[in-house]
């Protein structure tokens, strides 16, 4: 038998994409859009139809989690009189009546989910209508339905607790999530779900392990079949304690979680099915079926095979829907890939060679164990040159310290205090993609191209010198996603054309995929950046990713270690800083949105990601000049556990979304005495909202409450890509005028 965690949701060609942002629109009407969600689930159903059983409640609108909270009643006091879709949007999106709920990422993956706020005097009202309708959808459509849902203890974990302490909101949640269960158990005899608990691979939580037995006791005396799931890494200590109660099986991850396998004499004695994660969730090479073969056939030895259950090590959400659409990537570099669908037949087939060899399923492995050997041998994978390189000596520090370089810059820059700027992207027009997709697909040349690029950054300057921001950006107009833009122009990635996965709600990126060895062949983004500095006398910004950011979002080459493909990375990112300077641009922007997502989920596996990805960023701009000033900006952390490390990358400024958390994450930089200049955004641009100039006005005298003016610089949470410019530009205009009104004050 064989299954998956869950199932990519935003449709083959972002069906549910198009449908969520048209209903947000306006567009169309909640029929239409729920028409459309049911459509995809059908679909979606029927590529799982050979599997187990097929998964429920993995689809949603928004996010899972959100999911969750929304069918549990946890809404905030601030939306608590919304209901339906409009309540549920705007927790994720944020209404008139509030803002959203914060963001951050799951766990360390790419993906974004919604923060649930707790309070020990919220109340609840409880709904599983959207759960039980899935399920009694699937089982009309004549599928053994399962329900994925998210575990107690992973929700309440990673939720927000705005009032009370740990144990008292966890004993509401935990009522109001048992009603919940109470109404699931009414739809079968033995109703199968399957409970996503990733916290446990965090290791040991005071909070709640010793709640861990009697609450899963108490599920299954409900007449659940409780499957308890971990992923990402391994969860010995949670499952040590599993194994004791009375679940129906144990979920674990063998492709991220090797020392899962140390569990297995343990699971051997119970009567417990494994789930056995071995086919990758989150990458997209093919399986070494040969391989995943011979570790099923290792945990055989402990566990009898008609209690081993063959799955995905995670939800497939993470990996792109199918190749069917890839018609122009090199079709040996295509036969290496496993998107989606494929992952489904590589369940299939193992679970065949597995159980009961069929000489259809062997011929399958020969041709598979006939691609893996020639994808190791490729001459497509080596460069010498870059290999030679990174042998050679390499600068990893700045040549001066940075009180030395902060006076100079200061001096040599003369940008006031509480300087105002952006994080670099402006919003993506229509005419823009258009513009591009017309260049990229030969029907417009190039001068045609580059005039409406031209024309796209000037309008851009002119509007920013308009409102009287101090440090400038070009927009970014030839740019369709911020990694992807840099991988196309160097050496060892390939781009697929519809290997899309969802970051947030209808937010979706194509990752770039790393196949081989990594270079720069020549500049990236002088170009635009020189023509942008030519049109004003302000201070313009390049804008760049950083290597462990491009590392990180992109799917990764796995036979070799990710620290060595981040080394090549951020060579070439040196290279373009040491252009960019030698054209006279003084400030240069090295993004490291996901620097924090790439952290291993052990604690004891910290300081060795941390090493490689701090040289790797220090790798990159060790190569600026002293009056070069570095900025650099993190996306969704929480800073108290790597606010050393951030003090190590020795970025001039950073910049950091704050604008859903109030002051609070500055706290950290003040404890330990930050020296170096901070941008906190000052409100949040996932949102539509358009914050006044009075809220902006409090949000920037509450960061002067942690650090001074001399020290802060004012700015957006994160890039204005997926905004209006009917929202960014009084939006802009309103921060603008709210940092004059302060400094005013402080004079």
């Amino acid at each position: 038998m064989s299954q998956i965690i869950g199932f990519p949701r935003i449709g083959e060609n972002r069906e549910l994409k198009r449908a969520l942002e048209s209903f947000w629109a306006g567009k169309i009407s909640q029929n239409e859009l729920e028409k459309v969600a049911k459509e995809l689930r059908a679909k979606h159903w029927a590529e799982q139809k050979e599997l187990e059983n097929v998964c429920v409640n993995d689809f949603s609108f928004y996010d899972n989690v959100l999911d969750l909270a929304y069918a549990l009643g946890a809404k905030p006091a601030r939306f608590q009189h919304l209901s339906g879709l409009e309540g549920y949007f705007a927790m994720a999106r944020g209404h008139k009546d509030g803002q959203a709920c914060a963001m951050t990422k799951w766990f360390n993956t790419n993906y974004h989910f919604v923060v649930p706020e707790l309070s020990s005097s919220d109340t609840y009202k409880v709904n599983a209508s959207a759960i039980i309708d899935q399920y009694k959808e699937a089982k009309a459509l004549g599928y053994k339905p399962k329900i994925a849902l998210v575990g107690l203890f992973t929700f309440v974990a990673l939720s927000t607790i705005t009032q009370g302490e740990f144990a008292e909101v966890f004993d509401a949640v935990k009522s109001a999530y048992f009603t919940l269960l109470d109404e699931l158990a009414k739809l079968d005899s033995s109703v199968l779900i399957e409970f996503s608990e990733p916290i446990f691979t965090r290791g040991v939580d005071e909070r709640f392990y010793h709640l861990i037995k009697p609450t899963y006791d108490a599920i299954a005396n409900k007449g659940i079949k409780a499957v308890v799931t971990s992923f990402f890494e391994h969860s010995n200590e949670a499952s040590e304690i599993l194994l004791e109660s009375k679940i129906y099986g144990l979920g674990l991850d063998f492709v991220y979680g090797e020392k899962n396998t140390q569990i297995l004499p343990a699971l051997a004695k119970s009567d417990k099915l494994l789930f056995a994660g071995v086919i990758d969730g989150r990458n997209i090479w093919i399986a070494d079926l040969e391989s995943k073969l011979a570790l099923l056939e290792q945990i055989a030895t402990h566990i009898p095979k008609e209690r081993v259950i063959i799955s995905s090590s995670c939800s497939l959400l993470h990996a792109p829907y199918s190749k069917s659409a890839e018609t122009k990537i090199d079709s040996e570099i295509l036969s290496w890939l496993s998107f989606g669908l494929d992952k489904v037949q590589e369940l299939l087939v193992l679970d065949a060679l597995f159980k009961a060899p069929s000489d259809e399923a062997r011929a399958k492995l020969t041709h598979n164990q006939a691609l893996i050997a020639a994808r190791k041998s490729s001459c497509k994978i080596h460069d010498s040159a870059i290999k030679a390189r990174l042998e050679s000596t390499l600068k990893t520090a700045r040549d001066e310290s940075f009180a030395a370089r902060i006076k100079a810059q200061r001096a040599a820059l003369a940008y006031p205090n509480l300087a105002t700027t952006t994080i670099g992207s402006f919003p993506q027009t229509q005419e823009i993609r258009t513009l591009r997709l017309g260049y990229k697909k030969g029907a417009i040349s190039k001068e045609q191209y580059d005039d409406g690029i031209k024309a796209y950054i000037k309008d851009c300057i002119a509007f920013q010198e308009e409102i009287g921001l101090d440090v400038l950006v070009h927009g970014e107009p030839e740019r369709n996603d911020m990694v992807e833009y840099f991988g196309e122009q160097m050496k060892g990635f390939v781009f697929s054309q519809n290997a899309w996965v969802q970051s947030y709600g209808s937010r979706c990126v194509k990752p770039p995929i790393i196949y081989g060895d990594v270079s720069r062949p020549k500049a990236m983004t002088l170009e635009w950046i020189t023509y942008a500095q030519s049109l004003t006398t302000k201070l313009v910004k390049g804008m760049l990713t950083g290597p462990v950011t491009i590392l990180n979002w992109s799917f990764v080459r796995d036979d070799v270690p990710r620290s060595v493909v981040c080394k090549q990375i951020a060579l070439g990112i040196a290279d373009e800083i040491d252009d960019l300077q030698k054209a006279g641009i003084k400030i240069i922007q090295v993004d490291e949105a996901a620097f924090k997502e790439g952290y291993p989920l052990r604690a004891e596996n910290i300081a060795e990601y941390e090493s490689w990805a701090l040289e790797c960023f220090k790798l990159a701009t060790a190569i600026a000049e002293s009056s070069t000033q570095i900025h650099t900006h993190m996306c969704y952390s929480e800073f108290n556990d790597i606010i050393k490390t951030i003090e190590a990358l020795d970025a001039d400024v950073i910049s950091i979304e704050t604008a859903r958390s109030g002051n609070r994450l500055l706290q950290v930089f003040k404890e330990v005495g930050y020296t170096h200049e901070i941008g906190p955004g000052v409100y949040d641009i996932h949102s539509p909202r358009i914050p006044s100039v009075e809220e902006l006005e409090g949000q920037i005298r509450a960061l002067l409450e942690v650090l001074p003016k001399e020290q802060l610089w004012i700015n957006p949470d994160c890039g204005l890509k997926t905004r209006k410019w009917e929202e960014v530009k009084p939006s802009l205009a309103n921060l603008v005028k709210a940092t004059k009104n302060v400094l005013h004050t402080l004079q």
